[in-house]
């Protein structure tokens, strides 16, 4: 129990900074270049999710070298939470109106539940 909590409390510090990195480019883009908001929140999603990546698979889970195998889920299951993500932008900021830096906080909570639950069991190595 206590290696699951230090686990969620690592996850939340790399999801933080994952956030943080994913929001200012989508800022930066959506809002100060005037980028559509479904490509800024493309690719500003695809930033924060390598950068999330490397700590999740290094410092969260401990994973050791990944195999082609387990690159290629991953890869798969980060274009679901893109997917997500991406569905609940459109949704939020073309169907109800809202503004894309609010929805995009919605979303990001959904997609980080699902992140937390899709990679604690790919690419966690159990023993």
């Amino acid at each position: 129990m206590k290696k699951l909590i230090n686990q969620i409390l690592k996850f939340g510090v790399v999801g933080g900074i994952a956030f943080v990195i994913d929001y200012g480019i989508l800022f930066l883009l959506a809002k100060v270049i005037g980028l559509n908001e479904l490509i800024s929140a493309a690719i500003s999603f695809i930033i924060s999710l390598t950068f999330n990546y490397f700590l999740s698979t290094k410092w969260v889970f401990e994973a050791k070298k990944q195999t082609p195998k387990e690159v290629i889920i991953f890869v798969l299951l980060s274009v679901v939470g893109l997917g997500i993500n991406e569905v609940l932008i459109y949704l939020g900021t073309k169907k109800l109106g809202i503004d894309v830096m609010i929805v995009k906080l919605f979303a990001t909570a959904i997609v980080m539940v699902y992140n937390f639950i899709t990679r604690k069991l790919i690419l966690e190595k159990h023993n």
